[in-house]
């Protein structure tokens, strides 16, 4: 008969197994999360959405198969079909498209039918991977526990080193897998180790036998069967925790538990938000942080179990207290540590500014998440003296706790943070902690009257302190400069988002503290984003608008005759303060019965719509957010080109001052794969930092000067202007021909699977701050243009063939004007002496007489 305990092989077998499974774990979450966010929307509602699923599943499957592990007799064999059964449910990911385009409400659907819509993609798609997932932790412990004494010291080993593996998974995630392997390739990675882990515990369970042993002796004796069916009997003496417990408080505390903990994370990351980049990188490294030291308190839970003499009833009290505590202390350690709420790395290079921000993450976060991640292991060791086999007590703790965590990030997200904010969130989330802490005391001491009345009073002192105490201003730290006034700020569940004016009246959306989505004081430049992509369509009549900002740039289209704009942003809470501060200098975006704006993820609103647009207009994105990456890619440009009318063209507007050429490149060649013909426009003038639009045309036919002129006479202050004023100042706006110059030919396409600019864009944009690299700006902003020019010329460009010498002087002209720009603006003006006249040489002067002096002199 095979022996009852387990060797050391055997026990370090089990534990790789779990780290790998854990491992496996949190790729499917980080790459569920994203993928069911290109489909139906990257909102926090369809994030809440697929994290609850996903919880759900698991917190099903501990219960269910916790409930059912005394009947496995070889629980590692069960253990290794669950982890095959992972593997299989986990190819349901690849019937997303399909299964959503059946369900997919059209796009004026109410919100209801939407997040039906969601919930039955997440259920179907992740439901039974999760469920399986959820009970390996139940089986694993029925394997591994086959002294009861063992329950608290082996199942926090095993949660202790799933959750180092989930770090691991996490960081791999966001750092390595997407770029080296590819999304789909990092998520057969998944499944395949997940299919690896299963092989080998089908092999090596299918001669383990139950692990159930017996109550107080470590070593089973002769008469094995007879004590493992003794094994499950009820221990609970008189004086053991559980006996004074029970069931209803443990599971009070370990819903608790997860209801907090999840809520502290959500608030923590929000925090992090405020002073991070936030790349896809860094927002792993703050989840492995938090993971890490949840694993951390796992295993500190595991060395006090093993310590003898200690009173559990006390030990869990006092790690509640603790953990009240140090949720409560990390509102201010954060504003301390971060210099009130202050942008995190300077001028650090990207090594440099990972290795900073995990330091920070790991003094704020993972100090407190310590503490928090010790309570669910304890409350696994007091439930070592209750009837049942160690897998089944484990899989309702599990679940119990799991139902918890789902509540807590869903209240975090959508009620806190709108309602009172980081801090008071955080302080709110601590005074769970001593009045669960006080029903265990009550419960476990009903004789004690005097100890019942001084924690009662404790208590509700903490609790009274806890919602008056004045909260740390986080949010209004971060987001306000110096000369700035806080007109209005909503922390909501996608982002803070806040409305600032200054002394000029200039008036600006900040979101997160670091990212400003426009300003009234460049009120031509944000209208300029819609008037110059139209100015090239013969007969714009519907525009669609993929992000909104302030607002500014969609109300432009209004001033010309069209006969619908549909504009989707991201943030509800950015159109509400768009809708509230920015009528003004909106032109009616919110009143006009032409106009439709939805508060929605664009890529997902132009999925779902049926309907065919001559303009769709990409709005300006920072490369480096994490999901921002999503809206460069090759499958965007599809959809894109699919949503377009005969003739129609797709605007993507860059920010040459956030990309260096890598990225632009990139993003040029992956809209050059999708569209017969790509052309850039410049959408400024200005010195240094400029936009440019990327405008990729369905039918190429060549630009029509005297469609040029009928569109900027619809333009504001276009009406003044004569016929040769209106073509000289469209023209010298023209960059160049991507497509026919084959500048790009050669570059990385961005795609979903391969997300080149989400993972690069954060490294230059750190490399950029320490100097060691530049983004596309002066030198090379002007090398850009006349590489273009040297590559193909305005007279050989097809997509000017229909301009005279006249107009095409104008064109050069304008790239004179940039070069001269930028070289004044060093003060190098001999340099720029010659560009002065080569400007006065291309621009005619029966062109030339008819601009103001203002207009001609380059100064």
């Amino acid at each position: 008969m095979p022996s009852a305990t387990l060797g050391r092989a055997d026990r370090s077998l089990a534990v790789v197994l779990f780290v790998v499974s854990g491992f496996a774990a949190l790729v499917y979450q980080v790459l569920w999360v994203r993928e069911v966010g290109l489909l139906v929307g990257s909102t926090a509602q369809a994030a809440a959405l697929t994290i609850a699923v996903f919880f759900s599943g698991i917190a099903l499957g501990s219960w269910w198969w916790g409930r059912r592990v005394r009947r496995a007799t070889r629980p590692l064999l069960w253990f290794g079909l669950v982890e095959l059964a992972v593997a299989a449910s986990a190819l349901a990911l690849f019937g997303l498209v399909p299964l959503y385009d059946l369900v997919a409400p059209p796009l004026d659907a109410p919100a209801s039918a939407r997040l039906v819509a969601q919930g039955v993609v997440a259920a179907v798609t992740l439901l039974p991977a999760s469920f399986f997932m959820g009970g390996t932790l139940p089986l694993m412990t029925e394997h591994l526990v086959r002294v009861r004494e063992h329950l608290g010291r082996r199942a926090s080993m095993l949660y202790a080193v799933n959750t180092a593996g989930s770090a691991a998974g996490a960081l791999a995630a966001g750092f390595v897998l997407p770029l080296v392997l590819g999304f789909r390739s990092a998520y057969l990675l998944a499944v395949a180790l997940d299919a690896a882990v299963g092989t080998v515990a089908v092999v090596r369970g299918r001669t383990a036998l139950r692990a159930v042993a017996d109550v107080r002796s470590e070593r089973v004796g002769a008469d094995e069967p007879a004590l493992l069916e003794r094994a499950a009997a009820p221990l609970a003496t008189a004086g053991s925790t559980f006996a004074l417990l029970g069931w209803g408080v443990v599971w009070v505390v370990a819903a608790v538990s997860g209801f907090t903990t999840l809520a502290a994370e959500v608030v923590w990351t929000r925090l992090f938000a405020q002073v991070l980049h936030n790349s896809v990188s860094t927002y792993a490294l703050v989840l492995a942080t938090f993971l890490v030291a949840l694993a951390v308190g796992a295993a500190l839970a595991r060395w006090l179990g093993s310590r003898g003499g200690l009173d559990t009833t006390r030990v869990l009290v006092a790690l509640l207290v603790a953990c009240g505590l140090a949720v409560a202390v990390s509102p201010w350690l954060f504003d301390r540590l971060t210099n009130g709420v202050s942008y995190v790395g300077g001028d650090l290079g990207w090594v440099a500014y990972v290795l900073s921000v995990g330091l920070l993450a790991a003094t704020c976060i993972g100090l407190p998440a310590v503490v928090l991640g010790m309570v669910l292991p304890w409350c696994i060791r007091v439930v070592q003296d209750a009837a049942g086999s160690p897998g089944a007590r484990v899989g309702r703790l599990v679940a119990v706790n799991t139902v918890g965590a789902i509540a807590g990030s869903l209240v975090a997200g959508f009620v806190l943070l709108p309602m009172v904010g980081a801090a008071r969130a955080l302080l709110l989330v601590a005074a769970a902690y001593p009045v669960t802490a006080l029903v265990v005391v009550w419960r476990a001491w009903p004789e004690r009257a005097g100890l019942r009345v001084s924690w009662s009073v404790a208590t509700a002192a903490a609790v009274v302190l806890l919602a008056i105490v004045p909260a740390a201003p986080l949010a209004e730290q971060g987001v306000v400069r110096t000369g700035e006034t806080l007109e209005w700020l909503q922390e909501g569940p996608q982002a803070n988002v806040a409305v600032l004016s200054d002394q000029r009246d200039d008036w600006r959306i900040r979101v997160n503290s670091t990212y400003t989505l426009g300003s009234t004081a460049g009120l031509d430049s944000e209208r300029n984003q819609t008037v110059i992509p139209l100015l090239g369509h013969p007969d714009p009549q519907r525009v669609f608008y993929l992000g909104m900002g302030t607002g500014i740039t969609a109300g432009a289209a209004l001033s010309f005759p069209v006969e619908r704009v549909v504009v989707c942003e991201l943030i509800a809470d950015v159109v509400e303060a768009s809708a509230a501060f920015f009528g003004r200098w909106t032109n009616g975006l919110f009143d006009d019965g032409r106009a439709q704006v939805l508060a929605e993820d664009g890529r997902a609103c132009l999925r779902r719509s049926s309907e065919e647009f001559d303009l769709v207009i990409s709005d300006l994105f920072v490369p480096w957010e994490a999901g921002t990456g999503n809206l460069y890619t090759v499958e965007l440009y599809q959809l894109g080109r699919e949503r377009l009318a005969s003739g129609g063209m797709f605007v993507q507007w860059i920010p040459l001052f956030q990309l260096s050429d890598r990225e632009l490149g990139s993003i040029a060649a992956s809209m050059d794969a999708v569209f017969d013909e790509v052309v850039l426009w410049r959408g400024d003038l200005f010195d240094a930092r400029s936009i440019v639009a990327l405008v990729g045309h369905r039918d190429p036919a060549p630009l029509d000067p005297a469609v040029l002129v009928a569109n900027a006479r619809q333009a504001p202050g276009g009406q003044e202007l004569s016929a040769a004023e209106l073509e000289a100042m469209a023209l010298r706006l023209y960059a160049g021909n991507v497509s026919a110059s084959g500048i790009y030919a050669d570059r990385p396409l961005n795609t979903d699977d391969l997300p080149f600019v989400e993972y690069q864009a954060p490294r230059t944009h750190r490399e950029v701050r320490a100097g060691n690299a530049t983004f596309v700006v002066g030198a090379d902003r002007e090398r850009l243009y006349g590489e273009l020019a040297e590559r193909l010329p305005p007279d050989d460009d097809p997509y000017l063939s229909r301009l005279d010498e006249e107009q095409l002087g104008w064109v050069e002209a304008g790239r004179v004007h940039s070069q001269y720009r930028w070289l004044t603006s060093r003060g190098q003006r001999i340099a720029a002496a010659p560009l002065r006249r080569q400007f006065d040489e291309l621009s005619l002067p029966s062109a030339r007489s008819q601009l103001s002096p203002a207009q001609v002199l380059l100064e």
